[in-house]
């Protein structure tokens, strides 16, 4: 987001590096997974167990490693595009297999992601809240997947790294201890080049599986992003607060906007994050190359999320207002040339 950082988190950084302080995680990790515990009970109807919290080096990170200890080399992995990029390379990564179950009008495919499953698939990796759609899945469908996956023995891998930018979210352990989060505090507070991911199991064989992975990725982490980490989930509320009351503006902006200059647009508001999903399928293939080279507004390319992008393009309205309204009319300028 295009945000200044809370205060609490830039004291938090100024006081590490005035002490000298740049080194490695020490072994209680800063203090994150006991922040990171109050942080979801105070705000995300999350039950979360300091002890069974294990650092990574990011989210993406850590969903390799998880993926390394719950499923079998060469295994299927489910993905549900379009979604998120990296979805596809890290699976391929790790030598696991991408088993696509493209969403359905922006719902779960439970037919495709069984009948993956039945061929073997062991694991579901889940963007919850889902990037780019920004869909908050609900307690509903969350639990069909977990069942579904239960039945078949198979692990979800949920990515929630937006959860604290949703309204109404449910944590994928509200239904399943047979389950894997990972998350961070950096899309909520903009730390992500502090490098810090979180995996958070719910005891039970997941617990068990993970632990191996413990030692070596607890040293690879940041520890400024640790102690970045700690000061948001500890003091950032406040900060937090405003950022999504600046999002919810700027959600209904940018709909009013495409609404006035660029109605050919698809745009259904998201439920989550500062990110929105463009339906421009009028534009061809490729409407993000459109609109940098013809306005110089530098879009997400729908393709990057799947086939099933081809025709979209994802906005970021984490920015000021007037940052918005030049970008929609850049847009519409780009059209009209």
């Amino acid at each position: 987001m295009d945000f200044p950082l809370a205060d609490p988190i830039k004291a938090a950084l100024h006081e590490a590096v005035e002490r000298d302080d740049a080194g490695y995680l020490g072994p209680e990790l800063f203090g994150v997974p006991q922040a990171l515990a109050e942080f979801a009970a105070r705000r995300l109807d999350w039950e979360v167990d300091p002890e069974q919290v294990v650092a990574a080096t990011d989210v993406m990170v850590g969903v390799e490693e998880c993926l390394r200890v719950l499923t079998d080399h060469g295994a299927g992995v489910v993905i549900t595009p379009p979604v998120y990029p990296p979805f596809f390379a890290d699976v391929r990564h790790v030598d696991r297999r991408v088993v696509e179950a493209p969403l359905i009008d922006g719902a779960l495919d439970i037919g495709a992601i069984e009948r993956a499953f039945e061929e073997g698939a062991q694991a579901i990796l889940l963007c919850n809240p889902h990037n780019p759609l920004g869909r908050v899945w609900t307690r509903g469908e969350l639990a069909a997947l977990a069942e579904l996956a239960d039945e078949h023995g198979a692990w979800v891998v949920s990515d929630e790294i937006h959860g604290p930018l949703a309204h109404g979210f449910t944590p994928i352990h509200a239904v399943s201890r047979r389950a894997v989060a990972v998350t961070s505090a950096s899309k909520a507070f903009n730390l992500a080049g502090l490098k810090l991911g979180l995996i958070v199991t719910a005891g039970g064989e997941a617990r068990d599986r993970i632990a191996p992975i413990e030692p070596e990725a607890h040293w690879r982490a940041g520890y400024l992003g640790a102690v970045a980490a700690r000061a948001a989930f500890t003091e950032g509320d406040a900060w937090l607060d405003d950022i999504l009351a600046t999002l919810a503006s700027n959600r209904e902006l940018l709909g009013e906007l495409l609404a006035q200059h660029l109605p050919e647009v698809g745009y259904t508001p998201p439920d989550a994050s500062f990110l929105a999903w463009l339906d421009c399928r009028f534009l061809g293939e490729d409407p993000a190359r459109t609109f940098l080279e013809r306005g110089r507004v530098a879009l997400s390319r729908g393709l990057d999320f799947g086939a099933q992008g081809a025709g979209f393009a994802r906005l970021n309205f984490g920015t000021d207002p007037e940052r918005l309204e030049e970008a929609v009319s850049r847009m519409a300028a780009a059209l009209s040339r």
